[in-house]
């Protein structure tokens, strides 16, 4: 495989490249099949379970609320999220994972979308939680279809915008020296070494779209909670401090696993000789935080354990 890959390198070193190899997690030989296998369930549990919470919401009447239509946004985009690129990562544990230029700038554009709206989505579900445990009166109101619809239409056109200035500016460049992609899938920063052009402005857009985007996620949902936990700890009762906590808690858990794993991700790709670390550390966000999202709103959710049985039973009875 790596011969293949020199020569195929050099076949297009003479001119602009037209295609990529991605290199994937590993290219040991002997773990290409225990890799397949584990990351095949990772895949179909992540299909399956975000499937099975998306299907469940749209069929229950008690599930129509503002919060369970954020998370039906937020199954939404994990499922798509993980269509974009695992496939392409499957093939690669089997046999010579090669991408098209134009199939690699697809897979960009949209793995920075969903990521992007993925944050903002997280960002609406802690705003959604603020008025609930704070304004409670005022939720019916404040938290209305429209403004929903609108959060959610803002969280899709701020990805679209970040995706457009990420593929955008990475069209601009050239790549003639090598097509060897040192990743599984079509990422900013591995793509940025392989280019033989100038990629400042590319660093800017880079350092502008992912810090704003990490900046006002972060501000805003840690804002969010230090307010609410300033209410809770207000509630003279146990059982209540304890009710809004248990309401709060899965997003809790699903913000630090997504933005906890991602800046672990960047951080270790800053030191020199890390590449392979940050690799590994990315799976972690790409692949396991969709898979586990749909468990951790299932088994600490109340209102969702009552929507399946009441499913289980009218579908087998």
């Amino acid at each position: 495989m790596p011969e293949m890959r020199m020569k195929r390198m050099a076949l297009v070193n003479s001119s602009s490249v037209t295609e990529f190899i991605l290199v994937g997690l590993s290219e040991r030989s002997e773990l290409q099949l225990t890799l397949f296998l584990l990351f095949l369930g990772i895949y179909v549990s992540t299909v399956v379970g975000n499937l099975g919470l998306i299907t469940l919401i749209a069929m229950n009447s008690s599930l129509h609320t503002p919060m369970y239509f954020f998370l039906f946004n937020l199954s939404f985009i994990d499922f798509c999220y993980s269509c974009v690129f695992t496939p392409q990562m499957l093939i690669d544990f089997i046999s010579e994972n090669i991408i098209s230029y134009v199939g690699c700038m697809t897979q960009l554009f949209f793995f920075c979308f969903f990521v992007n709206s993925e944050c903002y989505v997280l960002v609406s579900m802690a705003y959604d939680r603020f008025v609930a445990i704070c304004h409670p009166l005022l939720y019916t109101v404040t938290m209305s279809p429209q403004v929903c619809s609108l959060m959610m239409l803002g969280s899709y056109m701020i990805g679209f915008a970040g995706a457009m200035a990420h593929t955008g500016s990475m069209l601009r460049l050239s790549f003639c020296d090598s097509n060897i992609v040192h990743h599984y899938l079509c990422e900013v920063l591995p793509l940025l070494q392989l280019s033989c052009t100038s990629t400042y402005i590319n660093e800017l857009v880079f350092f502008i779209v992912v810090g704003g985007v990490i900046t006002i996620s972060s501000i805003s949902i840690f804002t969010s909670y230090a307010l609410i936990l300033s209410s809770i700890l207000c509630i003279p009762s146990t059982e209540g401090r304890s009710k809004a906590f248990s309401t709060c808690g899965s997003h809790v858990v699903v913000v630090a696993l997504f933005f906890g794993s991602g800046a672990f991700t960047y951080l270790t790709t800053s030191f020199p000789g890390s590449k392979d670390q940050g690799k590994f550390a990315s799976v972690f966000y790409t692949n396991v935080v969709p898979m586990l999202n749909p468990l951790i709103y299932s088994l600490r959710n109340k209102d969702v354990k009552l929507a399946l049985r009441k499913t289980l039973k009218t579908v087998l009875f």
